[in-house]
């Protein structure tokens, strides 16, 4: 049965214009995903609303990265059971990460009967003959089955007109001990070179000016690949694609951070000259319970060489504050790593237990108070490295991609090509452009300037 036909035939009878509100939780990879779905669901006869009461099918795409993330995620399926009562006949819907857990699945399925089917990241596929058993019968549906990724049942929807989101690959092999990505989203998939490529030239040809190119760990890309290809490859080939557009990428893992991926960064210019690069403890006690495969000397070697290399290429970087058994030792360690590598920007977490993952049998006597004070003291040190290293932008001339207005009446935001937030006053013509912009001030989180 064509479902995806069968569907739209199903929802025009009901309505002529039936809408779809979709909200996705959690990293970009995951966003990526709900765009995937929602232009499957587009093609069904849909249309978007952002006003969930008016909805006739509900979509909850869910993150199980951190305990915070799930205990969003049911506030809102709770709420929805208002939305159930005022309209029986909305389909809700549950998918992504959460999914793959299968005590999450039986909790839903027990706890929240408004919801009509949930589906794991691995049933994807699956979505039209969910839907079309969830229009056609009033029994509740759970996929979670470990399918085989089909690359080929791959929409390239964007939800927005300047940047895209390219994901080239799927899975992690890592099993980093804190972290349940692994377990929800399987082992590495890469997709095809000339696909990848292939949707680049699409979008850049339909007028996208930033490719952002995802994966749990971009540069471990093609080892799945006959032959395999390694990420440096597939990135010099993005970069001789013709056209006024750059190239992004996230997230990468330093222990696959090799020397001839920051050549091929440092030769291109189409390629954005900044680097996220998560670092998670500058402990190695603690790198080594995080089995996170390298040490805080072998991290700090790949940042030099970046700087030797790319003069000017930004560097930011991911912590996780009171990780078990974490002592104040082990903390100023990471402070002092973080004074010396002076990351631009650093997205700090407190440590989120995950059922499931090794590091959630690890004891830990830390209290929450503890983890808060240091949280507190990274941040405080964070603001001061950052105020820094902004305000030696005054004076000088960067290229920027405003993409949108800031919250500053009157001013227009973007990015420049070392990922920094730059505002500017400007009208909203100016906005999907790149432009000159003489830096004129400077705060600990963007830059302020004059379009040239």
């Amino acid at each position: 049965m064509d479902y995806a036909d069968t569907i739209k035939k199903i929802v025009t009878r009901i309505s002529p214009s039936p809408t779809v509100f979709i909200r996705s939780f959690g990293c970009r990879l995951n966003v990526s995903d709900g765009n995937s779905l929602l232009g499957k669901i587009l093609d069904m006869g849909f249309t978007v609303t952002n006003d969930v009461n008016c909805a006739a099918l509900i979509i909850l795409n869910t993150c199980a990265v951190r305990e915070n993330a799930e205990k969003k995620v049911y506030g809102v399926i709770g709420e929805l059971k208002h939305v159930k009562e005022k309209n029986p006949d909305v389909i809700i819907a549950v998918c992504g990460c959460m999914i793959e857990e299968n005590h999450v699945a039986e909790f839903i399925k027990n706890t929240y009967r408004h919801v009509d089917f949930c589906f794991g990241t691995f049933a994807y596929g699956k979505f039209p003959e969910l839907l079309y058993n969830a229009l056609t019968t009033a029994e509740f549906q759970c996929d979670n089955n470990k399918y085989p990724t089909d690359f080929t049942d791959f929409n390239l929807y964007q939800d927005n007109v300047i940047k895209a989101d390219v994901p080239i690959m799927y899975g992690c092999n890592n099993y980093c001990s804190y972290c349940i990505v692994p377990y929800v989203r399987g082992r590495e998939r890469s997709r095809e070179v000339s696909d990848i490529l292939s949707d680049i030239r699409s979008l850049t040809d339909n007028g996208f000016k930033e490719i952002l190119l995802l994966g749990q760990n971009v540069n471990s890309y093609g080892n799945t690949l006959l032959p395999p290809t390694p990420f440096s490859s597939l990135l010099k080939q993005a970069a001789e694609i013709p056209g006024d557009f750059k190239i992004r990428f996230m997230s990468p893992h330093p222990k696959d951070m090799r020397k001839d991926l920051i050549d091929i960064i440092a030769e291109y210019p189409k390629l954005c000259k900044s680097i996220h690069l998560p670092l998670q403890s500058g402990s190695n006690r603690i790198l080594e319970l995080m089995n996170r495969q390298y040490s805080r000397e072998t991290y700090m070697e790949i940042v030099k060489y970046i700087r030797k290399k790319i003069p000017g290429c930004t560097i930011s970087t991911d912590i996780i504050v009171g990780f078990p058994s974490e002592t104040e030792y082990d903390f100023e360690e990471t402070l002092s790593i973080i004074k010396e590598a002076k990351f631009y920007n650093i997205f700090s977490f407190i440590y989120s237990k995950r059922v499931g993952t090794k590091a959630a049998d690890l004891p830990d006597k830390t209290t929450a108070a503890e983890k808060t004070s240091r949280m507190t003291r990274l941040l405080s040190l964070q603001r001061e490295i950052s105020t820094e290293l902004y305000a030696k932008y005054v004076g000088k001339t960067l290229t920027v991609l405003f993409d949108g207005t800031s919250k500053t009446e009157g001013l227009i935001s973007g990015k420049s090509d070392e990922g920094i937030i730059v505002e500017a006053p400007g009208k909203t013509d100016k906005i999907g452009e790149y432009r000159k912009v003489r830096i004129t001030g400077s705060h600990n989180w963007a830059l302020h300037g004059e379009i040239l």
